[in-house]
């Protein structure tokens, strides 16, 4: 793995798998040598699409191709798991899109399972692998802005989607929690750490997923998170992150900005961007996986299991607060 391109297989077909294999044919070091769906005709369509050489019409089949060297999960969340665990059970490391699985338990269970295989995994969280993001979590460690004392994140779409959409199907994790929530949770674990209390209200579905959800966080130090995610309302996507002595804004996009503007007492605003990103702005996932594979890491140093179950941990909570159920659970 340390000279040759690493061979990426992609398991499923949908949206998110093409704007994932777009990005990962822009980079040099990387190949993708198969694709997985439980339709053959599908994975032989989005082979034909992409010019990958093999299509496998199982998951399992997928996980066990020996010219694949990682894969890449990418089917509706509540699929996740059991797609995963395919690959791991193979022998596979994996990156699986995000939200890592629906709740904590089955997160804990993948990464018990890959720490069992001795494999690596990741989830596929963009946010946290983001150049400026990344740059932002420096500046905050570095108390550019002084001591965190609160921090703002929004993310809400406008969806109109018919009643049997996943977005609102219990049984597919639908809801405005883990589709968009899962990044301002994440962001806000990034910064500040695992909140000491949550509190979380919503507005539900006919059929009992969130529609909208808010929620506070409150942390030891006396900081605070604030964060909202709709599927009835679009805004900018935007994040504050306020310090005794500044501030940083992301204007938009705070899940994978190519930019924000700090703001330092006694100082005039800066404006910092980030390298110009490449197609879709998946392509730091990919490449952060390729390091880590070529070093022989189990885990990424960006993006461990440990911040991944946190995150998990939190979603729960501000589930149960707001009374969102899976079916099983």
């Amino acid at each position: 793995m340390t000279q040759e391109p690493l061979r990426w297989g992609v398991l499923a077909t949908g949206g998110m798998a093409a704007a994932f294999t777009e990005d990962l044919l822009r980079l040099p070091d990387a190949r993708v040598t198969a694709v997985g769906s439980r339709s053959a005709e599908a994975a032989r369509t989005f082979a034909a699409r992409f010019g990958i050489p093999r299509a496998h019409g199982s998951w399992r089949e997928l996980a066990a191709d020996a010219e694949v060297d990682v894969v890449y999960v990418a089917t509706p969340h509540a699929q996740h798991v059991a797609a995963a665990t395919a690959c791991l059970e193979a022998g596979k490391p994996v990156l699986c899109e995000k939200p890592f699985a629906l709740s904590g338990r089955q997160a804990r269970m993948l990464t018990e399972l890959a720490e069992k295989q001795g494999l690596f995994v990741m989830e596929a969280m963009w946010t946290c692998v983001n150049p400026a993001v990344l740059r932002i979590a420096e500046l905050v460690a570095e108390g550019a802005i002084g001591q965190v004392r609160a921090l703002h994140a929004d993310f809400g779409i406008r969806v109109d989607a018919p009643p049997e959409h996943r977005l609102w199907d219990p049984a597919a994790g639908g809801g405005a929690l883990l589709d968009l929530g899962t990044y301002a949770v994440s962001f806000a674990h990034l910064l500040l750490g695992a909140p000491e209390t949550v509190t979380a209200h919503a507005r539900l579905s006919p059929r009992g997923v969130d529609e909208q959800t808010g929620m506070l966080f409150g942390y030891r130090d006396g900081a605070m998170a604030v964060l909202t995610c709709s599927l009835l309302a679009q805004d900018e996507h935007r994040a504050t992150v306020y310090g005794t002595t500044g501030r940083i804004e992301i204007p938009a996009d705070f899940f994978n900005p190519p930019s924000f503007v700090l703001h330092r007492d006694g100082h005039e605003p800066r404006a910092v961007t980030a390298a110009p990103q490449e197609g879709h702005g998946y392509g730091h996932q990919a490449r952060e996986v390729m390091r880590c594979l070529r070093a022989g890491l189990t885990a990424s140093p960006l993006l461990p299991p440990a911040h991944t179950l946190a995150v998990m941990d939190t979603l729960d909570q501000v589930r149960e607060r707001i009374g969102v159920r899976y079916p099983g659970e």
